[in-house]
């Protein structure tokens, strides 16, 4: 008696693990498949209005700077800049600079250097004023003062 009942059991538990499913089951089935067929197709995009792009290089200046600027001085950094003179043509003062090369070069006022510009140009002295650090622009714009030695001059 155990044994037919147990074959009893058996049986009816491979019958209903092989029961056909009914039309309510076969239309979800076909409305999840096409859920997932709409998630695959569908594509996503960022839009940072107004805020910074998480996805951005910051250090994309770098990039830039190598493939735009020809040479001369606007490869320049203005902490690479020393300052050796100033002279005076035709009532308009012209600042003489060192590169880290050791080459001069000559700076009048609205100059482009690779971080910033020539600000003003004094008796004694230079102003710049630096918009970029590595690269990337400054929230606020930074004053440098670069000065000729009292003994220099």
């Amino acid at each position: 008696m155990r044994k037919i009942i147990t074959v009893f059991l058996f049986v009816s538990l491979l019958c209903l693990s092989f029961h056909p499913l009914s039309a309510q089951e076969v239309k979800k089935k076909a409305e999840m498949q096409k859920g997932t067929d709409v998630l695959k197709k569908e594509s996503f995009s960022y839009n940072p209005a107004g805020r910074r792009d998480p996805f951005k290089n910051l250090l994309v200046g770098q990039e830039v700077k190598d493939k735009t600027l020809a040479g001369g001085i606007s490869q320049i950094s203005i902490n690479d800049v020393i300052l050796i003179g100033i002279a005076k043509a035709k009532g308009k003062l012209t600042a003489i600079i060192n590169g880290p090369q050791g080459f001069p070069f000559y700076l009048k006022i609205g100059d482009r250097l690779l971080d910033g510009f020539v600000l003003s140009i004094k008796d004694s002295k230079v102003i710049f004023r630096k918009t970029k650090e590595r690269g990337t622009p400054l929230y606020k714009s930074k004053d440098i003062v670069k000065e000729i030695n009292p003994e220099e001059r």
